[in-house]
Parts: structure tokens; C-alpha cells; sequence
């Protein structure tokens, strides 16, 4: 019997933007949100803070509490997943930055991202992987 996959995926808000990073050296992976699996043991809302400081380098970062949660394979292994997304926001007033995934053990070190806010508009449609299912529980006011 193979184990799901427990993962949590961020809305990271600053106003009527959400948090948004593209990777550089795999441009077909799509726009993405910061998601990643969550470790034994880990709090999901520990997950959030790590994968959004990985993914991002974003360190002012709130949750705000969870918006649903997502039965989907993955996209290529076909691996059960689930996923639970989350609203979470920040103070930092960057619009756009490069970062380089240089903590954690697994696969991600080393990958460069490049981040940026857009309207969370624009995003339905856009998300890689089905990651716009929750954007409009942040307009219901969350």
C-alpha cells in the first residue's frame, strides 16, 4: 500500500497581491505558489513558515489559517497527494527578487526562483498544478 503524501500550499498575501515565483532553470514547471511536503512530525503551520523561507527566502511571514484542502495526484508520478492550502501574509515590501534554495536536505537545493507579487485576479487560471482551487476563499475574507 503506497502513503499519501501530506503537503501544504501558501497564499502569501500583501494587499490584493499574492506571492508568486516562476523557477529559472525549469521554466515549463509553471507559475507556482510556495507548496512542499510536510516532514514527520511537523506542524502544518510550521510547514508553511519553512517552505514559504525556503522557496522564497520570505521571512515576515503570518499565517492566517487554512482555506481547504486538495485530493489530487501528482501530476507526473501519479503519487497520491494531499494537499491543504493556506492563507498566510507579509510586511515585506519587495515587489520582485531572485532566490536560491540553499537550506533543507532534499531536492530543492540549489533551484533558483524568481519571485513576484501579482493580482490575486490574475492568478485564477495561471497557477501551475490546480493551485488557483483556493484563491477565491481569500476574497470570501479570509
Amino acid at each position: 500500500m503506497n502513503r499519501v503524501r501530506v503537503r501544504v500550499a501558501v497564499y502569501v498575501t500583501r494587499g490584493k497581491d499574492v506571492l508568486v515565483f516562476d523557477h529559472v532553470d525549469h521554466p515549463d514547471a509553471g507559475t507556482q505558489v510556495p507548496a512542499g511536503g510536510v516532514e514527520s512530525g511537523e506542524r502544518l503551520e510550521d510547514a508553511v513558515i519553512r517552505e514559504v523561507t525556503e522557496e522564497t527566502g520570505l521571512g515576515r511571514v503570518t499565517v492566517l489559517g487554512s482555506l481547504g484542502v486538495q485530493q489530487r495526484p501528482h501530476p507526473e508520478t501519479g503519487a497520491e497527494r494531499v494537499t491543504v492550502f493556506y492563507h498566510a501574509t507579509t510586511t515585506d515590501s519587495r515587489d520582485r527578487w531572485s532566490h536560491v534554495v540553499d537550506s533543507g536536505t532534499g531536492d530543492d537545493a540549489g533551484l533558483r526562483f524568481s519571485c513576484h507579487f501579482l493580482p490575486i485576479a490574475a492568478c485564477a487560471g495561471l497557477l501551475a498544478d490546480h493551485q488557483d482551487e483556493f484563491l477565491t476563499k481569500i476574497h470570501d475574507g479570509h
